[in-house]
């Protein structure tokens, strides 16, 4: 019989015809199967798919493909976050209009998607950019508006020259542009703002909530960049009387105060007349964020000439505008302690300053004179008047109590979060729906004249500039309060308004209200998001504050957008992160031409875990296209050995086909489990390649018996659809060529036997610094993850460590844990 060819081609388009044609992944309520709500983060269109897009979407529908053979009611959308600068840019370099631009890219990603063969229901698609999309982000801000959650200020702000436009904090981490990293400049400008600060301590609760569903380094970095803190706001004053407030943490070391320091920004500086000292502030200004907070680059400062007075000792100390201080934390002003912090210990040798310790080391008094760094650890109280002898951490909470006695300072607490700038000075994003009236003021766009359309005729003159402010039509408009002359407002929304709720909208897209409330009851929160970690302080952020927002507004049920996380890592090739400017981009359509979707869903699959950045290799992907056609020729071959009704009753456990019933239903179960649980694709896949080698060593007179026969059609009806997550056309070909008629994607997932997984047991031990401390018989197919767990939580492990910190575990598998601790 001849060998019937691998045509994948063929089989792709075959199969992504039929899933449309049947409406595989139409998604609709079902209140008699448990929900599934998978969504990856949606893609801006940039023209193309990149490696990064394939893995994180097909990690998406392998986890939404399995969820549905697992009888769950799947619902797997996707859509476009079409606005943003890329495309202005483009319009810009191109002369195309940005929505041309857009929708042109978008036609050509999705004809992309669909060659992967990813399962979504396309009848719920969103793109930002179009009206009855972004009507919905004017809503909720005029919603906003009404609760006070919106609101316009005058703000030094992160401006980034490249993008010409303003950037939110947390898209200028460390003085970086996310988008171009350019060094970020800050500029006073008028913008509107939400108040996510309103929501900093819901914030924080929520993590709580999200427990063993998001990864411990996302909800960290949320915490940190929230960065909530206790401490105490002492009445420091002016020689004129005047207040002049600081916030610190540390209140056992206000003694040490012997200069204060403030933002270059702070308009407390106003009143300066120095020449000199104005040079230097408007000097300071200019320098990027990355300058003025890196550890690196020495601080520089200038003596106002103005003293600020210590409330708890009366000393007078000078007032320095110092660059290193923002305006982005507490007041935008500092107590400068010396003695004890290092930053202030190198300003203060630079500039001459006193240094006084008021915390010692009780093992080496200190000298301040010969101090060649500041002292941080904890110590006892010196030079502290009444708190002298105390420990420097029960003196924090002794001098909090003396200054609200005394009624010079107040326990607060306070954010590192600072309220979510979005106005954006481009072209290419959602209206702000706001009217400027001269004799009514800032007035809100009725919401029956939402939405506040975007011009699409637009001229850039070959500039990055926004074309709107000189756009007549568009600004030039009727005061709704009194029909006077009136302005439109010209910055856009920051993009990441679209992204903020948009998991919300793909439950009912095509509503005349935001929400269908039935749907979104039904569907939300999302059960699994899948996305990079680089957007923890930024999307994941925005979005928990949006959630929080609709959910106290009565819209969404969930105060959480999404029960559990995935984060996975980047493609790397060549030791870097894939990037044009690097020149080590592989472009997706080429390998998929060559070796077919299915070979390049099983090596983003297979060559990583999914948390895990993946390192391409070309001889990885042969690899996967090899297993494939090994797959596709056993089934080809053993074919008409199958019987789908065939069904072993028992086996003989002498015989060889029943240790090969064993391996097989091991599979399922170790396959059921990564997935499921472990969400280690690359072990599923290792474990159905051992499987496969198994099969080819079997003497085929065997394969041919009865016994045979029997043994093909159960393991077939197994491994088939346990591939079909991973490689679905070639799946649903070799199930065809079974004889089966229900298409895998409707099909269950298949089932093992328990008492064929068990293996004997065997004694594992357990040390803590080569002793052993306990032992424990576990089956002898432990994993080395399950090991370890079972260390950490034995208890006798737990209290051989004690207090000390742990090094380094160590696992040979099937025989110890060994636990360093020290």
């Amino acid at each position: 019989m001849a060998e019937i060819e691998y045509n994948f081609k063929e089989i792709e388009k075959k199969w992504q015809k039929k899933w449309e044609e049947n409406k595989s992944f139409l998604s609709k309520i079902d209140k008699s199967k448990k929900k599934f709500y998978l969504l990856e983060m949606f893609p801006y269109p940039s023209g193309k798919l990149h490696m990064g897009h394939v893995r994180n979407y097909t990690i998406g529908d392998l986890a939404a493909r399995f969820a549905r053979m697992k009888g769950m009611n799947v619902f797997h959308p996707m859509g476009w976050d079409s606005f943003g600068l890329p495309a202005e840019n483009a319009a810009i370099q191109n002369n195309i209009p940005p929505r041309k631009w857009t929708e042109k890219n978008i036609d050509h990603m999705k004809k992309q998607f669909a060659m992967i063969g990813f399962s979504y229901d396309w009848t719920r698609e969103i793109t930002t950019y179009k009206e009855n999309y972004y009507k919905w982000n004017q809503w909720m801000f005029l919603k906003m508006y009404e609760k006070g959650l919106a609101y316009k200020k005058m703000s030094s702000v992160n401006w980034c020259p490249q993008c010409n436009t303003v950037l939110a904090n947390e898209q200028a981490e460390n003085g970086i542009c996310w988008r171009c990293e350019s060094e970020v400049n800050r500029k006073e400008l008028e913008q509107w703002f939400f108040k996510i600060t309103d929501y900093a301590e819901d914030l924080l609760k929520g993590h709580e909530e999200l427990g063993e569903g998001w990864p411990e380094q996302v909800i960290t970095m949320q915490r940190n960049w929230i960065g909530k803190s206790t401490g105490l706001n002492i009445n420091f004053k002016l020689e004129s009387g005047e207040d002049f407030p600081i916030f610190t943490t540390r209140p056992d070391t206000v003694y040490g105060v012997t200069f204060m320091a403030i933002a270059p920004e702070h308009p407390f500086l106003e009143r300066i007349k120095d020449p000199e000292v104005k040079r230097s502030i408007e000097r300071f200004k200019k320098q990027s964020i990355a300058d003025r907070t890196s550890e690196e680059k020495g601080k520089e400062g200038v003596d106002t000439g103005i003293k600020v007075i210590n409330p708890f000792n009366g000393e007078k100390v000078p007032l320095y505008v110092g660059n290193f201080v923002l305006m982005d934390y507490g007041s935008g002003a500092i107590m400068s302690v010396p003695g004890h912090d290092t930053r202030d210990f190198a300003f203060a040798r630079k500039y001459g300053l006193p240094v006084k310790i008021v915390i010692d080391d009780p093992k080496s008094p200190l000298d301040p004179d010969t101090m060649e760094d500041a002292y941080t650890a904890d110590g006892i109280c010196v030079n502290s008047e009444q708190f002298n002898g105390l420990s420097n951490r029960e003196a924090i909470e002794k001098i909090s109590d003396y200054a609200e006695e005394k009624e010079i300072g107040k326990r607060e607490v306070n954010y590192r979060l600072r309220d979510w700038g979005i106005s954006r000075q481009r072209y290419w994003g959602c209206p702000i729906p706001v009217i400027y009236c001269e004799k009514c003021g800032t007035v809100p766009v009725d919401e029956k004249d939402l939405p506040v359309i975007l011009p699409t005729n637009v001229d850039f003159k070959g500039d990055s500039k926004s074309p709107l402010p000189h756009m007549k039509d568009f600004t030039e408009t009727e005061c709704p309060s009194c029909s006077g002359k009136a302005r439109r407002e010209t910055d856009t929304m920051d993009t990441f308004v679209d992204s903020s709720w948009y998991y919300a909208k793909f439950t009912s897209p095509h509503s005349d209200e935001i929400f269908d409330k039935e749907e979104v009851d039904y569907w939300m929160p999302v059960d699994q998001y899948i996305g990079g970690i680089e957007h923890a302080c930024l999307h994941l952020l925005y979005a928990r504050f949006f959630s929080m927002v609709m959910n106290d507004m009565g819209l969404l049920q969930n105060r959480e957008p999404f029960t559990r996380l995935l984060t996975q890592g980047m493609v790397i090739k060549d030791g870097a992160k894939m990037s044009k400017s690097k020149g080590n981009v592989v472009d997706p359509d080429e390998i998929i031409q060559k070796y077919g979707a299915d070979t390049v869903r099983l090596f983003m699959l297979f060559a990583s875990p999914p948390r895990k950045d993946l390192d391409w290799s070309d001889k990885g992907v042969e690899g996967c296209f090899r297993f494939i056609g090994r797959v596709w020729r056993l089934v080809n071959k053993y074919a008409g050995l199958y019987d789908k009704d065939l069904k072993i009753e028992k086996s003989n456990p002498d015989t060889e086909l029943h240790k090969v019933r064993i391996e097989l239903h091991r599979t399922v179960k170790i396959v059921t489990k990564d997935i499921e649980e472990r969400m280690q694709y690359n072990t599923a896949i290792a474990r159905m390649m051992e499987l496969t080698n198994v099969l080819y060593q079997i003497d085929e007179k065997i394969l041919n018996s009865s016994e045979g026969k029997a043994l093909i059609s159960e393991v077939f009806s197994k491994l088939i659809p346990m591939l079909s997550p991973f490689i679905p056309h070639v799946s649903e070909e070799m199930w065809h060529i079974l004889g089966h008629d229900e298409m895998l994607v409707n099909s269950g997932w298949p089932q093992y036997i328990d008492e064929l997984t068990k293996r004997e047991e065997i004694e594992i031990v357990f040390q803590v610094n080569g002793k052993i401390r306990s032992r424990a018989r576990v089956s002898s197919d432990i994993s080395k993850d399950e090991m370890e767990k079972m260390a950490l939580e034995n208890g006798r492990i737990i209290q051989s460590i004690g207090e000390k910190d742990i090094k380094k575990i160590i696992v040979v598998p099937g025989k110890l844990v060994n636990i360093v601790a020290k």
